[in-house]
């Protein structure tokens, strides 16, 4: 499984203009800025813009062409050059930040962009389900984030209560 090779796919779609940018976020985004953990497939999030009329975002050109370059579907996944991957529109709120501070990373001399460390803590406390729980201790325990640049993006983005309870939950000495 090579995931340059699915990197590139999104490079070609980005420069054909299937979408206007992309990033890798949950637990493959996270691997940037942590150890390694389990993973099933990786979430790509790209910035569409909506078709005028329509109330829905259409991802299926992006599907078609993965499906094109030799892509199955797989539920909500492309599996592609041996990778499961989900792609997820991200163009409002927290995830539309995301995606459009991602960071630039090079992978073995292949181009693409990540969620900052910052973003990806703060979707998981958002999301709330127990691997983000363990995903956002993980980045706390490694001190892999900028506490002041993570505190503003929960300010702007209305997480100051959910929060206030992962610390209760999880940072007290509390019983």
């Amino acid at each position: 499984m090579d995931i340059k090779e699915v990197l590139k796919a999104f490079n070609e779609m980005e420069a054909g203009g299937l979408f206007t940018r992309y990033a890798i976020g949950g637990a493959v985004g996270a691997l940037f800025y942590l150890e390694p953990t389990d993973t099933f497939d990786v979430d790509i999030f790209i910035s569409l813009s909506p078709v005028p009329g329509r109330l829905l975002i259409d991802i299926s050109p992006v599907t078609n062409y993965l499906i094109d370059k030799g892509g199955v579907l797989e539920k909500e996944h492309v599996r592609i050059f041996g990778w499961p991957v989900q792609i997820l529109a991200a163009s409002e709120g927290l995830l539309g930040e995301a995606l459009n501070e991602a960071q630039n990373k090079d992978i073995e001399g292949t181009f693409t962009r990540v969620f900052s460390a910052e973003h990806l803590a703060a979707i998981a406390l958002k999301t709330g389900r127990a691997k983000d729980k363990a995903r956002l201790l993980q980045f706390l325990e490694a001190a892999a984030l900028d506490r002041k640049k993570f505190h503003d993006i929960i300010d702007r983005h209305g997480l100051k209560e959910a929060w206030k309870k992962f610390e209760n939950q999880f940072l007290n000495d509390r019983p």
